[in-house]
């Protein structure tokens, strides 16, 4: 009997001594690892777990900063603000010291959003070609894995195999393993790295078909009149398509199995919150420059709704980031042909969130497919966001949009037209007549119209219409449409879908 009990305390003591050395240790999240970036020009945050009551140290070249961990084991300090360059040693020393190596200060953004966003370089326009030449030490990829959460996590959800073995792991770019990268998401921080010259990092947390509102915090959704509902209508958006009441269903079927076996509840990829909690609070508050968002096909039933979502998720995130309100650049929809025609409405949507400060839109109405809702230019896409980041985030002076309607002047039968971002002046694409406008009278319906360039403005009018109030550019899903802005003499970036009426859409309902 004292045998055994002698054998118990030995166990607990050994137990013991083990759980608080384990628990000492300093931990760091997964995102400060080998090869990674920090931002540049700014306090950095860094953060993790220790002992109750440790001290902590961080060096980074000549930078040191100290704190105490919390009663909960956290901490968190600043350090900075840092010179770009590299690669330094980033080391943290409490009861345990860890070193991070090849650490590079650069400039670093976020690439989120559905699977235009998540579509990977090795499906891209001309793969075999951009793989071969993506030879960029100084450029670094992180692609988060997918993971739902009901709650923020302080983590991201660990891999389990080999076959992701590039997930939660910063990445030299490479010709070995670029073509995994957001296609996107690379040609983005390519066309910045061959104009800054300094590292680039991005961070990449992207699902293909997701709503905004799985990206979204719940505490903004619970608190915005406009969006509350969400909370409880989101099962039945998943009957706006068949493939989505495909998977919904499946879903179901997985909760009552899971019910049956007493499993925790199942969580769904597009259910509110879920993939902020998962993907994007685990490297919250890491230092940024901006974020870069392509999303919004798997809103365009509900696209009334997302002129409230789509700003109160960007505010949401730089609230949460607590990093001022840093650029945050996203990708009008391209064109692309099925029915209903709701791919305007949420273009439009789009639009009004330039309202917000330090925003930018890169149009992509000329440059999709209209038979593929994965158009594979993604290279096109990239090199118009880094021209917005270069202006909204560096402060260069360019032209970085195509023409914006700013307002309408009706004279006699004809409507006068005015821009902004008109760059040297309004043309079209190649030597083609201006097309794409269609004019409506009070009676709201819709004729095609003629159009011409006149300096500075576009006349529109038809013969049909003698009294014209409205006038409506490419407002279609897959649409006709020609206008830019020119430089240096060429076509430049393409005029983004517009219309000069209020009018109820298709899905001013649909809520």
């Amino acid at each position: 009997m004292c045998l055994k009990k002698n054998k118990f305390y030995i166990l607990f003591f050994v137990f013991l001594f083990s759980s608080n050395f384990i628990f000492a240790e300093v931990k760091l999240p997964m995102i400060f690892s080998d090869h990674m970036v920090l931002q540049g020009n700014m306090e950095v945050p860094i953060w993790g777990w220790a002992d109750p009551g440790e001290n902590i140290t961080v060096q980074l070249g000549v930078h040191i900063s100290t704190t105490k961990t919390g009663d909960n084991g956290k901490w968190k300090l600043f350090i900075g603000p840092l010179d770009l360059g590299g690669p330094f040693q980033l080391e943290i020393t409490g009861k345990n010291h860890v070193v991070v190596n090849d650490v590079l200060v650069g400039e670093v953004w976020v690439c989120s959003g559905q699977s235009n966003m998540a579509m990977e370089v090795q499906n891209s326009l001309n793969a075999k070609e951009e793989i071969a030449r993506a030879n960029y030490p100084l450029i670094r990829h992180f692609q988060v894995k997918r993971s739902k959460a009901a709650l923020p996590m302080q983590e991201i959800l660990s891999t389990s195999n080999d076959s992701g073995s590039w997930l939660n792991t910063w990445e030299i770019c490479s010709p070995s393993n670029v073509g995994h990268f957001s296609g996107v998401g690379y040609f983005f921080i390519r066309d910045l790295y061959l104009k800054l010259k300094v590292p680039v990092g991005v961070i990449s947390a992207s699902w293909g078909g997701t709503t905004a509102e799985a990206w979204t915090p719940r505490d903004t959704l619970e608190k915005n009149s406009e969006l509350s509902k969400i909370l409880s209508n989101w099962p039945d958006y998943n009957n706006d398509e068949e493939w989505l009441k495909d998977e919904y269903s499946k879903y179901l079927k997985k909760v009552k199995e899971a019910s049956k076996i007493g499993r925790e509840k199942i969580l769904y990829f597009n259910q509110p919150s879920v993939l902020f909690n998962g993907m994007i609070a685990p490297v919250i508050p890491y230092g940024i420059k901006g974020v870069v968002w392509y999303q919004g096909e798997s809103n365009t039933y509900r696209a009334y709704q997302y002129r409230h979502l789509f700003p109160a998720m960007i505010e949401a995130w730089r609230k949460k980031w607590e990093q001022g309100n840093f650029p945050f650049l996203f990708v009008q929809l391209a064109n692309y042909h099925f029915e209903p025609q709701n791919f305007p409405e949420l273009r439009e949507a789009q639009a009004m969130a330039l309202s917000l400060p330090n925003t930018a839109m890169a149009v992509a109405i000329d440059i999709g497919n209209s038979s593929d809702i994965h158009p594979k230019n993604k290279q096109d896409v990239g090199k118009r966001l880094s021209l917005a980041a270069r202006k909204i985030a560096y402060g260069e002076d360019i032209t970085y949009s195509g023409p914006i309607f700013q307002y309408m002047m009706i004279d006699g039968g004809k409507c006068i037209l005015n821009f902004k971002h008109m760059g040297d002046g309004l043309t079209t694409k190649g030597d083609d007549e201006l097309k794409g406008f269609t004019i409506a009278g009070k009676d709201k319906k819709f004729v095609k119209a003629r159009c011409k360039i006149q300096g500075a403005q576009i006349i529109v009018w038809s013969d049909e219409v003698t009294a014209p109030v409205a006038v409506r550019y490419a407002w279609q899903n897959n649409p006709e449409s020609n206008l830019y802005n020119s430089f240096l003499g060429k076509t430049y970036l393409p005029a983004s879908p517009f219309r000069t009426d209020d009018w109820k859409g298709i899905t001013s309902e649909r809520y």
